[in-house]
C-alpha cells in the first residue's frame, strides 16, 4: 500500500487531495453544536489541507501520514500558512512509535482506516482509544467494500462498531461519490 500510495506522490498531485476541505469537517468545526477548539489529530494527513484548516480554527493538531512526502508537503503548507501544526511521518497503526502523546478531542480520518489491510485495524483502532479524552469525536471518511478491485479496502458501520471498543457511532451519513462511500461519526464513551 505504501508503495502505491507514494507512487501518486511522485507522479505529481494524487488524486485525493483537491487543497478544498470537507464540508462534513466544517460542520464539525463550524457548525451547530460544534465543541470549543482543543486537540485534534489526523491520521492519513496528506498535504495538509486539513491539519492547516482545524489549525487556523483554534486547534492544536498533529498530523500523520505515511507517505514521507506528503509530510513534506504538509509541513511546508502548515510553515506557509503560518500554523503550528506537528506533521509526523509514520503509520496510524502504530502511534506507539510516535509522538503523539493523548488525550485529543477530535480526529480526523479522510480515508486511511479504510486502506489499512484488517489485519492492522485493530492496532489502529486502540491506537485512537488510548488517546482519546471523554467525550472525543472521530469524525472518518471511508470507501464502502467493493469500491475497488482489491481484497482489503473499504469499511463498513457493523466494522467500526465491532473495532471501535469504548465508541459509539453516533452517525452513518451516504458519501456523494460515484462508489460506496461512508462519513461515519464515533464518540468515545468509556475512559
Amino acid at each position: 500500500m505504501r508503495r502505491e500510495l507514494e507512487a501518486y506522490y511522485h507522479a505529481g498531485k494524487p488524486p485525493w487531495d483537491t487543497g478544498v476541505t470537507p464540508p462534513e469537517l466544517v460542520a464539525v468545526v463550524e457548525g451547530e453544536g460544534a465543541p470549543p477548539p482543543g486537540r485534534a489529530l489526523e491520521l492519513g494527513c496528506g498535504t495538509g489541507t486539513n491539519a492547516v484548516y482545524l489549525a487556523r480554527h483554534g486547534w492544536e493538531v498533529v498530523a500523520v501520514d505515511l507517505v514521507e512526502r506528503a509530510v513534506e508537503q504538509a509541513r511546508a503548507k502548515a510553515a506557509a500558512a503560518g500554523t503550528a501544526v506537528r506533521v509526523l511521518w509514520g503509520d496510524a497503526t502504530r502511534l506507539d512509535e510516535l509522538d503523539v502523546p493523548g488525550r485529543y478531542d477530535l480526529f480526523f480520518d479522510l480515508s486511511c482506516f479504510c486502506a489499512i489491510p484488517p489485519h492492522r485495524r485493530d492496532a489502529y483502532a486502540a491506537g485512537l482509544t488510548r488517546r482519546a479524552a471523554p467525550g472525543a469525536r472521530l469524525l472518518m471518511f471511508g470507501y464502502g467494500p467493493g469500491a475497488f478491485d482489491d481484497l482489503i479496502s473499504g469499511v463498513t458501520a457493523d466494522e467500526l462498531s465491532a473495532r471501535f471498543a469504548g465508541w459509539e457511532l453516533a452517525d452513518v451519513t451516504p458519501g456523494t461519490n460515484p462508489v460506496p462511500t461512508f462519513w461515519f461519526t464515533l464518540r468515545r464513551t468509556t475512559g
